[in-house]
């Protein structure tokens, strides 16, 4: 039997002061990803980007990169390019760049590393080949291990713990041999989380693992290349600016029309059905911060279990580490029932990514077992469902003749993949399902 309501919920966390302005300089044009292919070698294959994927405040060959990569010089004084936070934390929604949306449409479902390994075979400068050398090295450690059956989704939480494994927890040395045992390389997916939900949340995560220090937390994405707490210190130095800029986002406004008397109608259902986990909205909101037991929310489970990141060997890590300093890793047998400001934006739903409107997310029996939809197009947008425009499949990845469509299918059959639980709607009758629906449109 599911646990009863109440739920546990995380306590807020004192976080360092920072400046949004100094914090979106740094976020578009520091090197926290400290190594990256040289620049003699990228602009020989790469054009300026178009201005759409261009971000204001950039300076340098940033000026012209596109919004997920970042161009700087390294202490041995060679220019390199290497991506930052907005290779995932950014996405076009309607042709229109938002900071702060996860990338929904990301290809993890092949190894990167083997281009980088052929380009090395390019490089003639020794500054720029030990550069590169090194690029290329931690790119060959990740790759086998963050490889997603399908594309949308993320592997985060693998690649953090694959990092981890090669790091001394004391020096943050680089060990081309892993210093505890890696994850499992099957890859457990998660949907990236918009950022503008973050100033609400005490916990990072879908599992409430990260607390504390949420700036230290984020700058981990600098653990592929930093070697020494001594970089890392210099790192930390500004991330609490990119915090601060962080928690100053707000979410995009629903660009349609909305039945402003449906939705009143459907707040009423939203406040006697939802908000005791997600909470209340308006000029009065309260976010709960509350657990919900994965046996109560019924949802994929893969991620709780600890397959990734969350293992104790990686907590342990962390939390020993220079990043547990100031925060630490104490993920929850269940998943955190997330703020839903700017839900509309944010398809597709579920933690994993599998339901890809919110109309089949509030009526489970409308869930796809398999979908298909075109990542390509950010206007494939469906406003009367909210959510992305998807094809449902009779077969899964497994019985696809075409080798290269395989990675284009949702397939909920696969281990971590599933659509099933968060039935709480069902109970709904339909009128109800489509006021709230309208309401959630608002948020």
């Amino acid at each position: 039997m599911a646990p009863a309501w109440p739920y546990p919920t995380i306590a807020p966390e004192m976080q360092r002061a920072g400046d949004p302005q100094k914090g979106y300089g740094a976020l578009i044009n520091n090197g926290y990803v400290s190594c990256g292919l040289p620049w003699s070698l990228y602009s020989q294959f790469f054009s300026p980007a178009p201005a759409n994927l261009q971000l204001p405040g950039r300076t340098g060959h940033n000026q012209t990169l596109p919004y997920y990569e970042t161009a700087f010089t390294t202490s041995s004084g060679v220019e390199v390019v290497a991506p930052n936070c907005l290779l995932c934390h950014a996405a076009q929604l309607n042709n229109q760049l938002i900071i702060g949306l996860g990338a929904h449409n990301q290809d993890f479902t092949t190894d990167q590393s083997q281009y980088i390994d052929a380009a090395g075979a390019l490089i003639n400068d020794p500054n720029d080949k030990a550069e590169w050398q090194k690029f290329a090295q931690r790119m060959d450690a990740i790759g086998p291990y963050t490889i997603t059956a399908t594309r949308g989704v993320n592997p985060a939480d693998n690649l953090a713990a694959v990092l981890f494994a090669h790091r001394d927890q004391q020096t943050l040395a680089w060990s081309e041999t892993p210093l505890i045992d890696l994850p499992p390389k099957v890859v457990v997916p998660v949907d990236v989380p918009p950022w503008w939900r973050m100033s609400r949340k005490a916990a990072m995560f879908y599992d409430a693992a990260g607390r504390g220090d949420h700036a230290r937390i984020m700058m981990t994405a600098s653990t592929l290349c930093t070697d020494s707490v001594a970089e890392a210190q210099a790192i930390d130095s500004y991330f609490n600016d990119i915090r601060a800029y962080i928690y100053s986002l707000t979410p995009p406004a629903y660009p349609y029309p909305i039945d402003s008397q449906l939705a009143a109608r459907g707040k009423v259902v939203f406040d006697n059905n939802c908000s005791q986990c997600h909470g209340t909205y308006g000029s009065n909101s309260v976010y709960p911060n509350e657990v919900i037991p994965i046996e109560a929310v019924g949802t994929d489970s893969e991620l709780v279990v600890g397959a990734t990141q969350f293992a104790d060997r990686f907590v342990h890590w962390f939390n020993g580490s220079f990043y547990g300093q100031t925060a630490h890793l104490d993920p929850q047998p269940g998943l955190i029932a997330p703020p839903l400001d700017g839900i509309w934006a944010t398809a597709p739903y579920l933690h994993n990514g599998s339901v890809p409107t919110l109309a089949a997310l509030l009526d489970s029996s409308q869930r796809p077992q398999y979908w298909t939809r075109n990542f390509d197009d950010t206007t494939a947008y469906d406003s009367t469902a909210v959510g992305w425009k998807f094809t449902p499949l009779a077969h899964g990845q497994s019985a696809e003749p075409i080798a290269a469509n395989r990675p284009l299918i949702y397939d909920t059959t696969q281990s971590g993949y599933s659509n099933q639980g968060h039935t709480f709607a069902d109970p709904l009758s339909k009128d109800d399902r489509t006021a709230l629906l309208e309401y959630l449109k608002t948020l």
